[in-house]
């Protein structure tokens, strides 16, 4: 892996849960990790990965993924044996 998509892992399992982790990043990091990623209605997004289908909420203004999403990613990554 990249040495960014580990820089983005490194911020998504950060305790306590970052604030500064840029979306763009989880998205290349879904990516990376083999997910299909679809747009959605509004700001969300589906995120085809492990099997599975979760949808996630686009931040806007800030480019910033809010705490309570990053918590959810670490979980669904880590459920799925992603880890730093």
């Amino acid at each position: 892996m990249k040495r960014k998509y580990q820089r983005t892992l490194e911020l998504i399992f950060a305790q306590p849960v970052s604030a500064n982790v840029r979306w763009v990043d989880v998205e290349a990091l879904f990516r990376e990790l083999g997910a299909e990623i679809e747009e959605r209605e509004g700001s969300c997004v589906e995120v085809f990965l492990f099997g599975l289908v979760r949808v996630f909420h686009r931040p806007h203004p800030s480019p910033d993924t809010d705490k309570g999403a990053v918590a959810a990613i670490r979980k669904w990554l880590e459920e799925n044996g992603v880890k730093p």
